[in-house]
């Protein structure tokens, strides 16, 4: 996705891709795709573009902020972030985007995706029409799991409400060759997206909402590593999850 507050900025400035890139010490080819890709530069290169731009860093580069190079402690941990609210929207997206094999998301209700990204249907419908395996699983509303959850939250029948409202957003999506929404009542330790061999998971922490507990961002690396840890849970909730019929969806 193309990162509109830089070019905003450099509009503004009267910067041109040439211009910043002999302040940042990179051709002009990385800025064009710093802009227009979406892609982040490294945190030196950063800093001097933003120095230059009179900008602060992680306005233009949020995923700079909170994301930990971790390879030493692991090679499939991409970024850790302190809470999700850190995790900069375009990371679930450009991840999702380019999903070839399979989109797996486990949650509760995690209605922050379609009120961050509205199109979030138009790109599982694109994903699922060129042969990407979509599943969605989120919270059954009427599951004592979910009820007890908003209990420890704190936040009474509004995490059951917010079930509802998910299966409202995925509803559309019901009956699509390729797409599959289910509902479980699990208890859920973690909140797993997956798009391939890379899965974003929000931790679940007690008497925490989910926006403010930790991420991490794993990509596969062989067999029997975190990953597919993640994945086989994903595979054993998804086989107790009930499907989402086309009538039942509109009787919701």
């Amino acid at each position: 996705m193309p990162n509109e507050r830089l070019r905003a900025v450099m509009e503004a400035g009267g910067w041109t891709c040439s211009t910043l890139a002999e302040k940042a010490e990179v051709d002009t080819k990385t800025v064009e795709r710093w802009v227009s890709l979406g892609r982040t530069p490294r945190r030196v290169t950063a800093t001097l573009a933003a120095e230059a731009l009179g900008e602060d860093v992680f306005a233009l580069w949020p995923a700079l902020r909170q994301a930990r190079a971790a390879r030493a402690v692991s090679p499939e941990l991409v970024a850790l972030y302190e809470q999700r609210a850190d995790v900069p929207m375009s990371t679930f997206t450009d991840m999702l985007s380019k999903a070839h094999k399979r989109i797996d998301v486990l949650v509760y209700a995690a209605v922050f995706l379609h009120e961050a990204y509205p199109r979030l249907n138009d790109l599982l419908r694109e994903r699922a029409a060129e042969g990407c395996a979509v599943r969605i699983a989120v919270g059954d509303p009427d599951s004592s799991n979910v009820q007890q959850r908003g209990q420890e939250e704190q936040f009474g029948h509004g995490i059951e409400s917010r079930c509802r409202l998910a299966l409202m957003h995925y509803r559309p999506l019901v009956g699509v060759p390729g797409i599959d929404v289910r509902t479980h009542g699990t208890t859920l330790y973690n909140s797993l997206y997956r798009a391939d061999d890379q899965v974003i998971v929000n931790a679940h922490v007690w008497g925490v909402n989910a926006y403010g507990a930790p991420v991490w961002h794993l990509r596969r690396n062989g067999d029997g590593g975190m990953f597919d840890t993640y994945a086989s849970s994903f595979d054993a909730v998804w086989a107790t999850a009930n499907p989402v019929g086309e009538e039942a969806s509109d009787a919701n």
